[in-house]
């Protein structure tokens, strides 16, 4: 594990630094983190965060580099002169240098896999960038450290000072989408899109990948089972073959074909909905847990599903997609 450690600056100037940070440890939380504000040319300060996890994540540090005084001009003969802010060079060109330290603490009894967005922001609270990592396979009981980055600086945007977890959703491992360049035992890699949205229509897509040396064929639709936040079973929504009537979208009400991939080939299938609101209590719905075929191992996907107060989700063929 490696571990941030504080350095004094060898130069004579203000310097203000709240502590050292150190990666975190297991869990889903998601604190807010604050970073004491510093002048100097030495290190970049690092904020240490006491605040609660959220979910089981929480942030331990925030490294946000802090403006120094340079100068710019001498006035007669003492060397003294006007002084200007500038930022601290940081490693990669356009790198805000902005990170947080953060950990996953699994306080439940099985494997699980974490996905987390981290949010930064401005003092005031404006979300400037958002990042999201995937933590996976926290054992039972375990905690596992991480750091994330901001990246390379918006032009124009607003000044980092902070690092909060903004969301945090886990799945059980075994259960987890496949990451990109691994393929599970099943042979299929399953995952789904960031949905597209329309006067209240959302829609979004499930993508099957054959990712193994032999042919996989799919008859019908995807079968699907929707989840509350604890994983446990939505009541009160219907789940419809095709549109349902909620819209009408292109393939959605086509007859089911057999579909046979080869490896290396994908198919395509949809989720609809609308997510307007009227009497009765709105649903949302954080997972669903996707079979692509009777028998088949399930995956457990994280679209949330905002269905409001329909009470429908469309569910359509799976048909052979191109690249």
């Amino acid at each position: 594990m490696r571990r941030t450690r504080c350095l004094l600056p060898a130069l004579t100037a203000l310097l203000l630094l709240s502590g050292c940070g150190s990666e975190g440890a297991d869990g889903r939380g998601g604190g807010t983190g604050g970073v004491g504000g510093g002048g100097g040319s030495g290190p970049t300060p690092v904020t240490e965060v006491t605040r609660p996890a959220v979910d089981g994540v929480r942030i331990t540090s925030v490294t946000v580099p802090a403006p120094f005084s340079t100068p710019s001009g001498t006035s007669g003969t003492s060397g003294g002169g006007l002084v200007r802010a500038e930022s601290l060079p940081t490693g990669a060109p356009g790198d805000s240098g902005v990170s947080a330290a953060y950990e996953v603490t699994n306080s439940g009894t099985r494997s699980m896999t974490y996905t987390v967005r981290f949010d930064f922001t401005t003092g005031a609270g404006e979300v400037m960038d958002g990042r999201r990592v995937t933590v996976r396979s926290v054992g039972a009981g375990r905690t596992v450290r991480g750091t994330v980055r901001q990246g390379a600086l918006v032009p124009g945007a607003s000044r980092v000072t902070t690092v909060r977890v903004g969301e945090v959703t886990k799945v059980p491992a075994e259960e987890a989408p496949a990451e990109a360049g691994v393929c599970p035992t099943s042979g299929v890699r399953i995952t789904a899109d960031d949905g597209d949205a329309a006067m209240g229509l959302r829609v979004v897509g499930l993508v099957l990948e054959n990712c193994g040396e032999r042919d996989y064929t799919l008859d019908g639709y995807p079968q699907v089972s929707l989840l509350d936040e604890d994983r446990e079973p939505v009541e009160g929504v219907r789940v419809l073959k095709g549109s349902g009537g909620i819209a009408t979208v292109a393939g959605f009400d086509d007859p089911p074909r057999p579909v046979t991939l080869k490896p290396g080939q994908r198919a395509s299938a949809g989720l609809m909905w609308r997510n307007t609101t009227g009497s009765g209590t709105a649903v949302d719905v954080p997972y669903v847990r996707v079979r692509a075929r009777s028998g088949a191992d399930p995956v457990m996907v994280t679209p949330h599903l905002d269905l409001g107060t329909t009470g429908k989700l469309g569910v359509g063929p799976w048909r052979a997609a191109t690249r």
